[in-house]
């Protein structure tokens, strides 16, 4: 099978590419590989990374601003989509795919648009509780939507050809036993919570673990890791001498720029507190952890408050959002988790129940029978 995957901007859209990839290989062992990647783009260095090979389209989002530097770069970005149709072609000519896969991004819109027009077998997936543009104006023209979310079906087109599979995972969430997590981070059998914003940060979560921090330093037996990303480097560490929480004083506390072996610490967690981006949602659900959950609140579509809506509804976390934080009420809310495990464990089931464990495998299956289908 010839596939070509286009999907970038965010890990969020570029991880899954690589698990269906992964899932495609694995099941169809010969199958070759194309991936649509923009020269400055995550995907540029994510996919060889994970030994596939890659082909590039000058292309870039739109700025949502009328600041002169936006006004230029939307319109390069304008006149770059005007020659992505030719481009795309080009691609889907050379390689000549059996199918064509999406999974978001403004990298996806143009290559997806011109197989479906050109009859090559075409899918994407949408990571979101809230299909974004590029699904949207794509869903009438592929021939199935994967969605990672049930509520994402009544937000599209009706008509448009749709099936639920969740959102690809990788394996170490799903394998990793809290036990195991904790022993191989050196952390006993305390209440435990991990708190981050990404790799650059969150001003917001970075607030709020320096007000959790000031609160649990002195009275509580509890773990805190935070990850304060990029933009928090010069300021956070400095911010929390100044709460008084020395890290020699209080070896409970670590803060890291950025955590690697994410997957560890979400494991060992009896409580995160993060945006609320879809790859978080599903490592939550998979590990069944209980979550505070801090919206993006310029994600296109507010997105990820729709996201974490998900998981609020079936009790499985708690929405903060940016403009409502008051810190006596979120100190209430994690001691409430702190000092009742029954909450801790209602949380954690509901979680695991919204939890889908054979995404690429279901997604595997659409792609085989939609190319057979079409033959």
């Amino acid at each position: 099978m010839k596939v070509l995957l286009a999907g970038g901007g965010t890990a969020g859209h570029i991880n899954p590419a690589i698990a269906i990839a992964n899932e495609i290989n694995a099941r169809y062992p010969g199958s070759e590989f194309l991936f649509a990647a923009t020269p400055r783009g995550m995907e540029a260095d994510l996919v060889p990374k994970s030994g596939y090979p890659v082909s590039f389209i000058k292309l870039s989002g739109f700025n949502r601003s009328f600041h002169p530097a936006d006004v230029l770069h939307n319109c390069r970005s304008a006149w770059y989509l005007a020659l992505s149709n030719h481009t795309a072609r080009k691609m889907i000519k050379s390689f000549a795919p059996d199918v064509v896969v999406g999974t978001g991004g403004y990298l996806s819109g143009p290559i997806v648009r011109a197989a479906a027009r050109m009859k090559i077998p075409t899918l994407i997936h949408e990571q979101n509780a809230f299909p974004g543009v590029t699904t949207k104006l794509l869903s009438r023209e592929v021939d199935m939507v994967m969605l990672a979310f049930s509520e994402a079906k009544q937000r599209l087109p009706q008509g448009v050809p749709s099936e639920v599979v969740g959102n690809p995972v990788r394996q170490e969430f799903i394998s990793t036993s809290r036990q195991q997590a904790r022993k191989a981070l050196g952390l006993d059998d305390s209440f435990t919570i991990l708190s981050f914003g990404g790799s650059l940060g969150a001003r917001a979560i970075n607030e709020m673990a320096l007000d959790l921090m000031e609160w649990h330093c002195h009275k509580k037996n509890i773990n805190h890791i935070h990850g304060y990303g990029k933009n928090g480097k010069e300021i956070f560490p400095k911010a929390l001498l100044e709460r008084g929480v020395s890290l020699d004083a209080f070896p409970r506390i670590q803060i890291k720029e950025y955590i690697d072996n994410i997957y560890l610490y979400v494991a060992a967690a009896d409580l995160v507190i993060s945006r609320a981006g879809a790859s978080s949602i599903i490592e939550l659900e998979v590990t069944g952890t209980p979550s505070i959950l801090v919206p993006y609140p310029y994600a296109a579509e507010n997105h990820q408050y729709y996201n974490a809506k998900v998981l609020e509804d079936n009790g499985a976390a708690v929405i903060i959002e940016e403009k409502d934080y008051q810190k006596e009420k979120l100190i209430q809310l994690v001691d409430s988790f702190v000092s009742d495990p029954e909450k801790q464990i209602a949380f954690s089931e509901n979680a695991k129940r919204l939890a889908v464990y054979d995404t690429a495998k279901r997604i595997v299956d659409l792609i085989t029978k939609t190319v057979e289908s079409k033959r």
